[in-house]
């Protein structure tokens, strides 16, 4: 069985009285995929808003069926998540990793350079934990502080090249590696409620780089039809 982990940040663990994109992912591959699959993580919550924690329980959906697990967390990066992956996936068995991280990094704690570290620090740990472990990794997409700070729009810029050249480099066929395109048609004034973070129908252009990424280079589920 699939077992697909999304590792991410505040655009991935999203906050009380959303969706997630995770949630989109997952209808998509319940209606796309023909095999059994499982979403999983060590943290289910979205985060409050109201008390500035991962407290809230309030998904948009409360459908039972979904699976909420993830490793995800707001304020946290590649410099977070690489000491904690290797315990996540071999405790969850997570096969597949839906990675999107970066903003948090460059914005607060590292540039381009450092953050690629943290990045290849995270694929070995992972890849410690299971040698054959998937990973799908999104780009930084656009976000309004990149909008209006030429020196940060510059650091993301670098740092998506890196990655890049960092998941070619890294790609091996029992461990694949994947570099997702952005979003597609991604727009920061439709897509986002404050510039940065995933309204509904930004929920669904990520979760549409992530699916269609998967069936594009494995064949996994089909292409995500956006509403």
């Amino acid at each position: 069985m699939l077992r697909f982990m999304p590792v991410g940040d505040s655009m991935t663990i999203g906050s009380a009285g959303e969706h997630t994109w995770r949630y989109r992912l997952w209808q998509h591959l319940c209606a796309s995929y023909d095999g059994p699959f499982g979403i999983v993580g060590p943290r289910e919550s979205l985060h409050d808003k109201a008390t500035d924690a991962a407290t809230s329980y309030d998904y948009a959906d409360g459908d039972p069926r979904f699976p909420r697990g993830h490793l995800a967390g707001w304020g946290e990066g590649w410099l977070h998540m690489a000491p904690l992956i290797a315990d996540a996936v071999r405790a969850h068995h997570a096969n597949v990793l839906l990675v999107s991280l970066g903003l948090i990094d460059l914005g607060f704690y590292t540039d381009a350079e450092q953050t690629v570290e943290n990045t290849r620090r995270f694929v070995a740990a992972a890849r410690e934990a299971d040698p054959r472990v998937r990973m799908v990794l999104l780009p930084v997409i656009p976000n309004v502080r990149a909008e209006g700070d030429a020196a940060f729009a510059a650091q993301v810029a670098r740092f998506n090249e890196l990655l890049a050249k960092t998941a070619a480099d890294l790609d091996e066929p029992r461990s694949e590696l994947l570099l997702a395109s952005p979003p597609p048609a991604y727009d920061i004034h439709l897509d986002t409620y404050d510039g940065t973070h995933p309204n509904a129908s930004g929920e669904h252009r990520i979760a549409a780089a992530f699916a269609n990424a998967m069936h594009e280079a494995w064949d996994l589920g089909g292409p995500y039809e956006l509403p």
